[in-house]
This record gives structure tokens, sequence and C-alpha cells, in this order.
């Protein structure tokens, strides 16, 4: 406790006195609730004498219940800040020295039971009601780099005053509006697959100042496709070829592109420009990859090739982030808690910054890094670390990295 300043009266000093044990008893749960997804010691604060009164986890979840996970954004703000001042966000930099960020949304939570007005429901085929909860999950991706960088959620809610129940791209407008100029600061590109290509959601990125590469699909964009045959039978569709070595067999790479297509119909379309990636097989000619964006860049036979590889770069945030929340330890659509307001959601926010401070530790940790080569599967490394937490206790996370690092007999000189 700070010392009583003399002219402070009794009343004023034990009102203060309340609250500052108040706010210490907050932190220290909301602290006990992250540590069970972060996997780190609850012995730490049990060791502090005289110990804190921690919790059980139902009591938890009831204090949780009606806390928003909005108070939760202000850690990834401040993650993304410490990479962009230490030169962290420099290897996830791509076309134009642009971050990319992918969007996509994931489901949490499912009952046929379970609800609160929190979640969104579907009808089944046999007639009853499923209740869901579904977030966007924005990450940072780059080709060529293995991690990703959490960003902050949006949680697909009924929202006030909607008839229709709220949905993805409703989310990802409702992202833009809230971080897209911050962003947009950082030279930001957005990813998504081609539910997002529609001129509303083009309309929203360009207004918060960030630039775009969505997937466009035939079916659903016919009038630019009709652009695109008329322009290819007059030979004025730019095209350029290249070959890759995939180290069995040749691939040829053969994109098209074009700029200022109608995104569809009517006088008020948006213009875009589009780029078409084929990869066949060399020698049998066997499509292996085919696909097409739409972007705000300038697509010159000197980009598409960039360009095409960053709009291939969405599919990051299904393999490096989605995949890895539901199968790599962080049971992503495990039920840890519904609640009647806001605890299933404030429990994502929790599992999605213990995802990013792993991330951010592979990226600043050696000792961290080491484990994680040495014990190789990111479950395990979980298993070691909450074995060793339930007998010893630790100064810090150094602490328990180096003795795991002796134990491995891993050189960390």
């Amino acid at each position: 406790m700070i010392s009583r300043p003399s002219m402070m009266s009794d009343t004023d000093y034990f009102q203060r006195e309340r609250r500052e044990c108040s706010e210490l008893r907050e932190g220290l749960r909301l602290f006990a609730a992250f540590a069970r997804f972060a996997k780190f010691a609850l012995k730490i604060i049990t060791s502090f004498r005289p110990p804190p009164n921690i919790p059980s986890d139902s009591h938890i979840r009831s204090l949780l219940d009606p806390v928003s996970p909005k108070y939760l954004e202000a850690m990834y703000r401040l993650v993304f800040e410490r990479l962009e001042a230490a030169g962290l966000l420099d290897v996830f930099r791509s076309h134009a020295r642009s971050l990319l960020i992918a969007l996509d949304g994931i489901e949490y939570f499912s009952s046929p039971k379970i609800h609160c007005l929190n979640c969104s429901h579907r009808q089944l085929a046999n007639g009853k009601t499923n209740y869901y909860h579904s977030a966007l999950t924005p990450v940072i991706v780059q080709a060529d780099n293995e991690h990703v960088i959490s960003l902050e959620p949006e949680f697909i809610t009924p929202q006030d005053g909607h008839e229709k129940q709220d949905c993805e791209i409703e989310a990802g407008k409702r992202w833009l509006l809230t971080h897209g100029e911050y962003y947009a600061g950082y030279h930001a590109t957005i990813l998504g697959d081609d539910l997002y290509s529609r001129q509303p959601f083009c309309q929203a990125a360009k207004d918060a100042k960030m630039h775009f590469i969505l997937v466009c699909k035939e079916d659903s964009h016919p009038q630019l496709y009709e652009t695109v045959a008329f322009l290819d039978a007059q030979g004025l569709l730019g095209k350029y070829q290249k070959r890759h070595w995939n180290g069995k067999y040749g691939e040829i790479y053969t994109y098209r592109y074009a700029n200022q297509l109608p995104l569809r119909g009517g006088s008020d379309t948006m213009l875009v420009n589009w780029v078409e990636l084929t990869i066949t097989h060399e020698e049998t000619g066997e499509v292996i990859y085919k696909n097409a964006f739409v972007t705000d860049f300038e697509v010159l036979e000197t980009t598409v090739e960039a360009i095409a590889r960053d709009g291939r770069a969405r599919w990051k945030i299904e393999n490096e982030n989605n995949n890895i929340l539901k199968t790599k330890g962080y049971h992503l659509e495990h039920n840890f808690g519904h609640g009647a307001q806001f605890l299933s959601s404030l429990l994502l926010s929790l599992n999605l910054l213990a995802f990013l401070f792993h991330t951010v530790m592979g990226l600043v940790d050696e000792k961290y890094r080491l484990l994680r080569q040495a014990l190789r599967k990111r479950r395990k490394f979980f298993q070691h670390v909450e074995t060793l937490l339930e007998y010893l206790l630790f100064d810090s996370w150094d602490a328990l990295f180096s003795f795991m690092c002796r134990g491995l007999e891993l050189d960390i000189g």
C-alpha cells in the first residue's frame, strides 16, 4: 500500500485503501482466469504472503460474466506497438511495404440448449435450433512467415436495430470502422475470401484508408468476368508466365491481369483491378491451383507476382491461426463456460491473448524457441510446463525456461 499522506482524513484514507484492495483482488482474479489459458503459474500469486483468496473456477466464471471483452482490446494494440517499435514487424511487410491483415470468422461455442442474448442461432434440418457463438479474428500474415500476429477480434452477435442476425461481413465492416484507420497508418492491406469482395465491404476498406486484396470468384462477379472475357477476346488482357521448381518437378505460374474493371453492374459500380493465377504441372499440364483476386493496387507485369502471392497468404489465417487454436492445445471449440452475458466471448479473448503472447515469445525469446524446437509439438511443450508448475515454483518465465533447457541439455550459453 502507498503510505498515508499527513493531510488525508481518516475517511479518505480508508476509502482509498478499500478501493486499492478491491482493484488488487479483481486484478488477481482476471489474472487467474488468463493463467488457465496461458499455462502460467498460479503458484506465483499463491506464493504471496499473505496469500490472496484465489476463487474457484466457477467463482471466476461468475465474476467474469458481466465483463465485456472490449476491456481487453488495449492489450492487442499495446503488443502491436511494442513489436513495431522493436522493428519486429518488418519481417511481416509485403508488397509496397504493406502489413497484410487476413480476416476470417470462427465458431467457438455450439449447443442445442445453452444460449444467451449474445448467441446467434440457426435452424437444423431436424427442425431443432442450434445456438452458437462466432467471431471475426483478424491476424497479420506474411507469405513466407510461419507466425501470425493476432489483432482485436470482432464478435458476431445479434445487433440492436438489425432485423437480421449479425454476420461475418457486418462484423468485418464494424472492425474496419473501429480499427481500420489506426492500422491504415501502418500501411495495412485487408485480405479476405470471396465473401468480402463485394462493393459495400470494399468501400468500407477504402473509407478506412486501407488497401485490399480479396478472392474474387466468377460465379459471384458475373459483370466483372464478362469484362475479363471481352478484354481477353480483344487481346487486351495482361499476361505473364514464370516457371518455378518445387523440388520435385517444374510448375508453370500463369498470371492474367487487368485494371479498372467494374466490380458489379450499375452506374455506381466501383472500379477494381483484377489478377488471376493458374499453376500447372510442367509435364502433365494438370492444374494444381487456380484463383483470382480483386485489389486496389495497380497490377503491372512488375507487381502481379507479388500481389497474387499476398492474396494467397490469406490461407495462413486458417492454417496458422484457426487450426492451431482448434487442435494444438488451445481447445478453441471447448466450452470453457457460457454464462448469461459476456463470459464465452471474454474467455475466447483470453485464449487469443495467450496465443498472441506465445507468438511474441517465439519472436523475442531464444530459450522459448529452443524449447519449442526440441519438444517439437506445441501441445507437448504445454504439458511439460503444466507438469513442472504443479510441483515447482519459479520466479519468472526466464527461470522456468532456463530450468527446462538445462533438463533437456540445450545450449543456452
